[in-house]
């Protein structure tokens, strides 16, 4: 078949979207429509901060309907999400409590709990999974010490992605990439720790093997009784963002760009020494081998910062925040305090009067202290990173949302000392649209699709300056009076 039309369904912690990719072999171009956009909405729900998933999944199917009504029947359909947050569901099939999001407190102090008794290192050998408060090795834990009612009702336990690909297939399934966030998944042998499993107060029944991307779940029929392939992709938004990262060299480092920043880069083997455990990488599961990378907080601060101050025009605020004196105030983005503060307005003013750094007052000014401070973090895990793997890096590709922020890419540069290469923009559609039409034959392997990629979405480098008041801020950050910079209540190796 020459022509394809692929559905990618990528939602994010903050927005999704419907997708339809219109694929043509014999030019090898991919062509990206937006179908249909829509919020991922939290609500508090019986005190807990909730995802609303009848919300995603109307939008997903209003989203199909439109394409029916376009007469565009898909030859396949996958979705990718984030990672680490569950669904559970009765032997019947339905859900069971809430779908938590990983940003309530409920986990507060588990992971605390783990250490203890379980030891970093034990849990890092098993796993090699970053410490972060909101895995879901710490939720399932939160769930038997809070909700009971709930546990004694659950006979499957499954990811945000598989639950939707299950409302449209009814088949389960567990894909691999979004399965190892969850820090359950043995490092070794690529199944369930039944050691951390017992810890979390889950049960070994809840789940099924791990699948690789590319697997057919099932099918969804459509309003004209039309069987549609629906394709475990690479379900970890980011797994499929870097997918789709057309990585040309061996000397490259990745950032997905997003809410969150993922820095990272790839490797046929995990890195699960001592020395990576003290830098707090984290190895999770990708299309070929692993995403060695850090998690960071990325412009979640940005996206709050907007919505408290009611501001719309983002790139109006970008071109006021150039104006804006460099790293006069700067924060560590990866303190715990920003997860989600009541105020993250207060919250970045508080941190800066604590540090006796001048208090930024305006939005431009909260968005240069944003900006500046990611920037350097940047530097942080590149150079962390480097030294993990024993070689620099050449290049860091940034892609996703934030890769269109040019000026953050240019800071990024400047911090980093090397050269960035911006985009593709829809990186996480652009790999759960690769997963799919490797999976149906169209391309042979990611190197394949990658070419692809390349030739259909043009790249921005920027190059590195001198940046002087990086050069002066670098040990003013490095000696913050605030947290390790690592997403984690644990203060201790």
């Amino acid at each position: 078949m020459s022509k394809r039309n692929i559905v990618a369904v990528d939602l994010g912690a903050s927005s999704g979207r419907v997708m339809l990719a219109q694929w043509d072999a014999a030019s090898q171009h991919i062509d990206l429509r937006e179908v249909r956009r829509f919020a991922s909405l939290r609500e508090r729900r019986a005190g807990y901060d909730c995802w609303d998933l009848d919300h995603l999944e109307r939008e997903i199917r209003a989203g199909l309907a439109q394409l029916d009504a376009e007469n565009i029947v898909p030859d396949s359909i996958g979705i990718d999400t984030w990672g680490v947050d569950m669904v559970l569901l009765d032997k019947a099939g339905n859900r069971v409590g809430e779908a938590v999001s990983y940003r309530d407190k409920r986990t507060h102090g588990v992971m605390e709990q783990a250490l203890r008794e379980l030891g970093k290192e034990t849990i890092y050998a098993r796993t090699g999974i970053q410490f972060l408060p909101f895995n879901t090795l710490y939720q399932f834990r939160a769930l038997s010490q809070q909700q009971p009612e709930w546990k004694a009702q659950v006979a499957h336990a499954l990811m945000i992605p598989d639950y939707l690909h299950y409302r449209l297939t009814g088949k389960l399934n567990w894909e691999y990439t979004n399965a190892t966030t969850t820090q359950l998944l043995n490092i070794e042998s690529g199944e369930w720790d039944a050691e951390l499993l017992a810890w979390a107060g889950a049960s070994p029944s809840w789940f099924g093997k791990p699948t690789s991307p590319g697997n057919l779940i099932g099918h969804w029929r459509n309003a004209n009784g039309a069987e549609i392939p629906v394709i475990a992709v690479t379900t970890h938004d980011t797994a499929s963002a870097v997918l789709a990262t057309p990585l040309t060299q061996e000397n490259a480092a990745y950032l997905s760009s997003g809410t969150w920043s993922l820095m990272g880069f790839e490797s046929l083997l995990p890195y699960a020494s001592a020395e990576a455990l003290r830098a707090n990488i984290t190895n999770e599961g990708g299309a070929e081998g692993y995403r060695v990378l850090k998690n960071i907080m990325g412009l979640w601060l940005l996206q709050r910062i907007c919505t408290e101050l009611r501001i719309d025009d983002l790139c109006a605020l970008i071109a006021e925040t150039e104006k804006e004196p460099a790293c006069r105030a700067l924060i560590n983005p990866n303190d715990t305090r920003f997860i989600n503060p009541d105020s993250m307005v207060n919250e970045i003013q508080n941190a800066c009067a604590e540090q006796h750094m001048p208090v930024p007052q305006s939005a431009a000014a909260l968005a240069r202290c944003i900006f500046d401070s990611l920037a350097l973090l940047y530097r942080e895990v590149i150079q962390d990173l480097a030294t993990l793997r024993g070689s620099a890096f050449r290049q860091l590709h940034v892609v996703g949302g934030g890769s269109q922020n040019q000026f953050l890419n240019q800071l990024c540069a400047d911090a980093c000392q090397i050269p960035v290469l911006a985009g593709p923009v829809e990186a996480s559609t652009l790999g759960n649209v690769g997963c799919q039409l490797i999976a149906l034959g169209e391309l042979t392997d990611v190197a394949d699709f990658r070419r692809c990629v390349a030739t259909n979405f043009p790249l921005k480098t920027f190059e590195p300056l001198n940046n002087s008041a990086f050069r002066a801020s670098e040990a003013r950050f490095a000696a913050l009076s605030q947290p390790a910079k690592e997403l984690a209540y644990d203060k201790a190796d």
